[in-house]
């Protein structure tokens, strides 16, 4: 049987405050998460978390560093311990706020259904920009906030996906089979982008905004030297049995349609690759071939194979999309909405991307602004497109592009502003998230660290944790039901000890 499949987002937003450098961005975002005003707890325990474990088995000497980055440290400034520059917020709904090296990040909750994780990702954009309306009352200057992934200076931020899937898939054909999808995934899931900002040339209008930034094919690097496929090994459960999917090539939607299609197309492959199916046929330049396909003015997006056969982009998602269809049709409500939009997707790029403005993100923006272009008489050239650009992605509901379309009517909803609301305050019900959450809400004093699989808090003068390492079944919900019903630490204790062991096996 196909395991269930947990997954969540993790978004670093771009920051601009009014006569402030990007020197002093790490200072501003640290401000910015502390002025969050809900439901939290500190304390975020690193411990257990290797960023340089690589899942091909060997630990990586070093993580390659962003000289774009470090030029923007101020000599001589201290900003603090790592927890304080990290400035983490535990929130009650599950989710991690903290800021990251100049960036306000937000990681959703664990999530188990696609409508779950989209309502929890626009919780996110609400929040962060409470916290810049907040931030902006102490400070009278003006904050905007881009759920966008460049600066247009060079300097990229990412949008990770994190998925949850079998151990026992070889690493090699997870990296085999997960290429040529990732590579050509960004014809539906791309944010679009205007300029080139790596080897610079005629200004254009790219389907992707991350693809100018990645220049390896598999590495656990995410800074610097990307790589299409992300090999760190962080499972955040039981490390024999899982591995969690680092997935750090994909834009920052603003499309809920696109959210939730780039991670359940993603969820599907994964679920393929665990069956033993692979794709038959290898990219002869992965890397070259991101580039190109988001370049590609003709949209004719063709991928040269190591066989010396060529493809379009969407003939190899219809690859991905035959086996799907083949093997995991009916398995849930997911699954079978994912592979009816993947079909049109695909059929509807096939006759004319005019066809997809309500659902794919670049194909919204860029008509946009060719609207805009055309009005004024301004070319791709003209620097107010890439501020335009960024307007696209500005979270805040008065000025985001975006947004003025959505509100509008004109781009296509997963979820209700209402279901949206109530992921601002609560944690999936169905996930070990909601125990998290409960904690914070309920236990946030006792509590001494946290972190995606564990809890430790103070009880009768004693140090417990809570291991939530094998809590990533659906039968968590046993133990979520009851430990709402909880009030005291004291339950709260004797419901982890008499359930937890049960809930695991």
């Amino acid at each position: 049987l196909l395991m269930p499949r947990l997954f969540g987002i993790e978004t670093e937003y771009g920051i601009a405050v009014e006569g402030r450098g990007a020197g002093d961005l790490i200072e501003e975002s640290i401000a910015l998460v502390r002025s969050y005003a809900g439901n939290y707890a500190k304390g975020w325990n690193y411990r257990g978390e290797d960023s340089r474990r690589d899942m091909r088995g060997f630990v990586a000497d070093r993580l390659s560093v962003n000289p774009d980055d470090a030029q923007f440290d101020i000599p001589g400034k201290s900003y603090g311990s790592v927890s304080e520059e990290r400035s983490d917020r535990i929130l009650g709904n599950g989710a991690r706020l903290y800021n990251d090296h100049g960036h306000p990040e937000y990681s959703t909750p664990e999530c188990l259904d696609l409508k779950s994780l989209v309502a929890h990702d626009r919780a996110g954009e609400r929040i962060v920009w409470d916290c810049a309306q907040a931030r902006m009352d102490d400070i009278r200057r003006p904050i905007s906030i881009y759920k966008n992934n460049t600066d247009f200076h060079g300097s990229s931020y990412g949008t990770h996906e994190c998925v949850l899937m079998n151990r026992n898939v070889p690493t090699q054909d997870l990296i085999r089979g997960l290429m040529p999808f990732l590579v050509t995934r960004q014809i539906f899931a791309g944010a679009g982008k205007v300029g080139v900002e790596v080897d610079r040339g005629e200004p254009i209008f790219q389907l992707s905004q991350r693809a100018d930034f990645f220049s390896v094919e598999a590495s656990v690097d995410t800074l610097h030297n990307r790589p299409i496929v992300n090999t760190r090994d962080e499972p955040h459960a039981t490390p024999s049995k899982y591995r969690r999917l680092h997935v750090i090539v994909g834009d920052a939607n603003m499309s809920e349609w696109a959210t939730a299609m780039k991670v359940g197309t993603l969820s599907l492959v994964v679920q393929l690759l665990e069956t033993g199916w692979m794709p038959g046929f290898d990219l002869k330049n992965p890397v070259t071939t991101l580039k190109s396909i988001s370049r590609d003015q003709t949209f004719k997006w063709l991928c040269h194979q190591t066989d010396g056969y060529s493809m379009s982009a969407i003939e190899v998602q219809r690859r991905y999309l035959s086996a799907a269809r083949e093997y995991l049709t009916e398995i849930n409500e997911d699954t079978n909405w994912v592979i009816n939009e993947w079909d049109t997707i695909l059929n509807d790029l096939a006759v004319d991307h005019e066809l997809v403005v309500d659902r794919v993100d670049w194909a919204a923006k860029r008509r946009l602004l060719q609207q805009f272009m055309a009005s004024e008489s301004m070319t791709w050239k003209d620097p107010i497109m890439q501020s335009l650009d960024l307007a696209y992605h500005d979270v805040d509901p008065e000025t985001g592009l975006y947004l003025g379309l959505e509100q509008a009517g004109e781009m296509r909803r997963v979820v209700s502003d209402a279901r949206v609301d109530a992921a601002i305050h609560n944690a999936p019900a169905e996930t070990r998230a909601f125990l998290r959450g409960q904690f914070v809400k309920k236990f946030g004093a006792a509590i001494k660290s946290i972190s995606w699989n564990g809890v430790m808090f103070e009880f009768g003068g004693e140090d417990m944790v809570f291991d939530m390492n094998p809590l990533v079944e659906e039968n968590v919900r046993i133990l979520n039901c009851e430990f709402a019903g909880v009030s005291s630490l004291a339950e709260a204790v004797a419901c982890i000890n008499h359930k937890s062991e049960n809930v695991a096996n």
